[in-house]
């Protein structure tokens, strides 16, 4: 599928070139089949019951296309879109890349998404499989996914890795030792002008003003993304890449799954997030880069969790909240481990930015924006502009041209709003002092809260518990590391969070209502 320009205006694909991202897979599977591609994070078993495995480019290529062959085989066609809601895992990375080499279209999905907001998205996309992680610590992925199955007629498939997967599901954890693969149709020839990279490659999800808003990017707009960290970042080839951020995002994929590709290196996995595993990790491995939520990166530095020394040469700082990154600490002027921030500006796109001498992170650039920064030469992967009421627009390689599904602009339905100039207003308000110095961003879009990444409409929220209990309340409160957290009052806590529970509400919201018992026995 591609997903066309209604302007007129042409597809960029100089940035990423013809490859797709499974050319690039293949590439570094081709030059280094033996070395290390992928790593899981130590605690599997805990986290999903399926042990842990670190798996060779040969191994990895191998599963690649057996899940790719099976998706395939059960009657999933080209362009068929596939939701992924899959642990932090091998898995996920395989999987995508699979639905890739099958010719469909990834959906990979928020994990604190309930039913409510699956059954939406994957409606709203038309998928018609959805694949998930069996056990996700204590919560059973396979029972959400078949009532979200049961409740989205579109959806005709539902696969899973792990253990015991009920009638119905389609196994995919055997693919790891299966010996013979399910065959995969030749590969499409048909002509995509201007290539194969602008063929769409994922949908992810953005939570707008007037609801969820899906959001499709080509090969070549998730490549242009990441080569704008790697530029940045000044990543090594072969590094070893430890990325602690959920693969569900622009910036997710953007900020390691695209870097590792780009440089064929090693890829570990860490699940958000168990402090004791983490630090295992780093220790265990000739850990390269780091990447972090901006807001942890100092905590842990000064904690001594995250150690400083010449075998790190760069943490990636991703900063889903840009406004707060004003006001972060300084960087150490004296180590060798260089600091990259990354902006996020919702799945509209994202600024990378080295830490300048003295060690303040820099403003949001007016203009292109050209990596590696402050050089004349560097790649433009972007463009920034502040719109007439204030707020950040973007445009450029890595932005998508045009919203999903095609038509939506004609329906009531929320979408990505494109100008006809190709910018997209991501609601996040800045300032500047002169027209043209650099804007620094200074508040989310209007009626959103941030919590641990995740967005949430405020006023939605609110209806939600009024329809349970209209005495209830529910406040935003500041988080120093989530960014802000959701309070709630109640006369009857556990049967509000009972209540939302039965609706597959998100477990944030739930948790806003948990009981609270202060000390000395009193409620």
């Amino acid at each position: 599928m591609i997903l066309g320009d209604p302007n007129g205006r042409p597809s960029a694909t100089g940035i990423g070139g013809r490859s797709t991202l499974d050319d690039l897979f293949r590439r570094a599977a081709a030059e280094r089949p033996d070395a290390l591609a992928l790593i899981d994070p130590p605690n599997c078993e805990r986290l999903t019951g399926c042990s842990p495995r670190a798996l060779t480019y040969a191994q990895a290529d191998r599963v690649i296309s057996a899940i790719a062959g099976r998706l395939r085989r059960i009657g999933l066609r080209s362009d068929a879109f596939v939701g992924l809601q899959l642990a932090n895992t091998i898995e996920s990375v395989l999987t995508f890349l699979a639905v890739l080499r099958a010719g469909m279209i990834a959906m990979p999905l928020p994990l604190l998404w309930r039913r409510a907001d699956l059954a939406s998205a994957l409606s709203r996309a038309g998928a018609s499989a959805l694949i998930v992680s069996g056990r996700v610590g204590k919560h059973n992925q396979y029972d959400d996914a078949l009532q979200v199955a049961a409740e989205t007629f579109q959806i005709r498939f539902v696969c899973g890795f792990g253990k015991n997967p009920p009638d119905g599901f389609i196994a995919l954890g055997d693919l790891f030792t299966v010996e013979t693969l399910d065959p995969l149709p030749p590969p499409d020839e048909r002509p995509y002008p201007p290539g194969p990279a602008a063929h769409l490659a994922i949908v992810t999800w953005e939570l707008g003003p007037d609801g969820l808003v899906p959001v499709a990017r080509s090969h070549a707009e998730l490549a242009a993304g990441g080569l704008a960290v790697l530029l940045e970042g000044r990543f090594k080839q072969h590094a070893t890449i430890l990325t602690t951020l959920a693969l569900t995002s622009f910036a997710g994929f953007a900020t390691a799954v695209l870097p590792w590709l780009l440089i064929g290196g090693t890829l570990a996995l860490h699940h958000p997030f168990d402090l004791e595993v983490f630090a295992g990790q780093q220790r265990a491995l000739p850990v390269d880069t780091l990447i972090l939520p901006g807001t942890m990166v100092a905590p842990m530095v000064d904690a001594g969790t995250v150690p400083l020394g010449p075998g790190l040469r760069s943490i990636i700082a991703v900063w889903p909240s840009p406004e707060r990154l004003a006001r972060s600490q300084s960087w150490r002027g004296e180590t060798k481990t260089d600091l990259i921030d990354v902006q996020v500006f919702g799945e509209t796109g994202l600024v990378a930015s080295r830490r300048a001498p003295g060690g303040r992170p820099g403003a949001v650039p007016f203009g292109p924006i050209a990596v590696p920064r402050g050089n004349k030469g560097g790649v433009i992967v972007g463009e920034i502009r502040a719109t007439a009421s204030g707020t950040v627009a973007m445009r450029g390689p890595m932005v998508p041209r045009a919203a999903f599904p095609p038509g939506v602009e004609r329906t009531p339905l929320a979408h990505m709003k494109v100008s006809t100039s190709g910018f997209v207003d991501t609601g996040f308000a800045c300032w500047s002092d002169q027209g043209n110095t650099p804007l620094v961003v200074s508040a989310p879009p209007t009626g959103m809260i941030s919590v641990g990444g995740y967005r949430f409409l405020m006023r939605e929220l609110q209806d939600t518990i009024a329809m349970i209990d209209p005495g209830a309340t529910l406040a935003a409160l500041p988080n120093p590391l989530t960014g802000q957290r959701l309070a709630g009052s109640a006369s009857n806590p556990a049967g509000i969070q009972q209540a939302l529970a039965g609706r597959g509400i998100n477990p944030l919201l739930i948790d806003a209502f948990r009981p609270r018992h202060a000390s000395n026995g009193h409620a």
